[in-house]
């Protein structure tokens, strides 16, 4: 049995005492030791998380960075086609202009070839029609 006399003050005074010399010697050096250690993993999920949005900001920025240089390259690819369009134009105007030139040259040659020659048989057309009659009449006209 349990007999509750003076015995039972000292050893809650010593249980006090007790608790008290733990709370100073292991319970507050290991709660100190968990704080820094919880402040340290905070310190480094900070760090984890601003690594991590700096390179969320990098990644962004260099998809715009390819998508500024693909537009700027679309944009010269234009410039070039359009380029070489009107460069095209001009040679094919040219092309149409000289062929005009040389079918007006060509034309007044066969013209004036054509007056030439006409000319020079014209002296001749009596006589070529008398042989073409004797030759359909079978007989001199």
């Amino acid at each position: 049995m349990i007999n509750v006399d003076g015995s039972l003050f000292i050893q809650m005074v010593n249980f006090i005492v007790l608790i008290w010399a733990l709370n100073f010697v292991l319970y507050r050096p290991i709660r100190g030791i968990l704080a820094q250690r919880r402040e340290k993993v905070e310190g480094l999920e900070q760090g984890i998380a601003r690594y991590e949005q700096d390179l969320t900001e990098k990644e962004q920025a260099f998809q715009d960075g390819i998508k500024q240089a693909r537009e700027k390259g679309q944009k010269q690819k234009e410039e070039l086609e359009a380029q070489a369009r009107e460069q095209e134009r001009q040679l094919m105007e040219q092309i149409n202009e000289k062929a005009r030139s040389d079918m007006a040259e060509i034309r007044q040659r066969v013209s004036r070839e054509t007056e030439t020659v006409r000319k020079a048989l014209q002296p001749q057309v009596d006589q070529f029609a008398d042989q073409i009659s004797e030759k359909i009449l079978g007989r001199a006209v």
